[in-house]
């Protein structure tokens, strides 16, 4: 009986030691792999030799427990909105959003990790995106943001683009999402409507002023040579013009007389002959 037990003891204990040695082998398995999923890359740091220039790619790959660590970087493009207020060439402030899609470049990781650490674009893309939205505003007048905006949003993207490679974060799209103007701005573009309805009711005016001018003139013309006409008639066949005038002038007004219901007597003399003015003919 006690060599038995003897022996189922040492048999444990060699079962002991077996789990034991699986239990370390797995846990220094466990810290020697690490995986890196897709869309994203690992970059090593060394306590030895620093972060090493060799980036990893996705899948599971191997590394020096306690001296090495790995740091995963996501390298999908995202978005990145933020806003500025900017003043424009004629002194007006402008409220603007931009929104950019960036990532970053995959084979300068190693020195994005030395030098920003991973919230690269958080600390790099709200400075360099006001300081050129600042830049570029400040270019143009404020009524040519509007009317001139896709040169506006070119140079943005241009300037943004050159800017953000400097460090090594890559620009897959930058557009001008928002764009206000102040109260000031608004004041001024209505007191500029007023101004040039102004100055278009003063021209309709002066227009008219012509028009009637040169309507006066005509008619004296036509009247001058009216004048003229009767004159050289009355000069060639004497004062019979006048008379057929002065009776085709009596004519309508014995005319208007018969249609008018307030006449109620009408004085005669003469041989009963209405006073028309045809004595003085004869």
């Amino acid at each position: 009986m006690a060599g038995g037990g003897q022996a189922a003891v040492s048999f444990l204990t060699r079962i002991a030691k077996v789990a034991a040695g699986i239990g370390v082998a797995a846990s220094a398995a466990s810290t020697s792999l690490y995986t890196v999923d897709g869309g994203e890359r690992a970059v090593i740091f060394d306590r030895i030799r620093g972060v090493l220039p060799k980036t990893e790619s996705e899948g599971t790959h191997f590394l020096v427990p306690i001296l090495q660590k790995p740091f995963i970087f996501d390298i999908r493009t995202r978005p990145h909105s933020f806003s500025s207020t900017s003043g424009t060439k004629d002194l007006q402030m402008v409220s603007l959003t931009l929104r950019v899609l960036s990532r970053p470049d995959t084979d300068r990781l190693p020195e994005i990790f030395n030098s920003l650490g991973l919230e690269y674009d958080e600390k790099v893309l709200p400075s360099i995106g006001n300081e050129v939205l600042k830049a570029v505003v400040a270019q143009f007048n404020a009524d040519q943001l509007l009317t001139e905006r896709p040169h506006v949003s070119a140079l943005v993207r241009d300037s943004l683009t050159q800017r953000a490679s400097e460090f090594n974060i890559v620009l897959d799209d930058v557009a001008i999402t928002h764009l206000a103007y102040g109260p000031e701005f608004a004041q001024a573009v209505e007191k500029k409507q007023v101004a040039q309805q102004e100055a278009e009711r003063s021209r309709f005016l002066v227009a008219k002023a012509e028009q009637e001018r040169r309507a006066a003139i005509v008619r004296a013309e036509g009247e001058s040579e009216a004048a003229r006409l009767i004159s050289e008639a009355t000069t060639t066949a004497g004062n019979g013009l006048i008379e057929l005038r002065r009776i085709e002038a009596a004519k309508e007004i014995a005319g208007v007389l018969a249609r008018s219901s307030n006449i109620i007597y009408v004085p005669a003399g003469d041989n009963g002959q209405m006073l028309l003015g045809l004595n003085a003919a004869r």
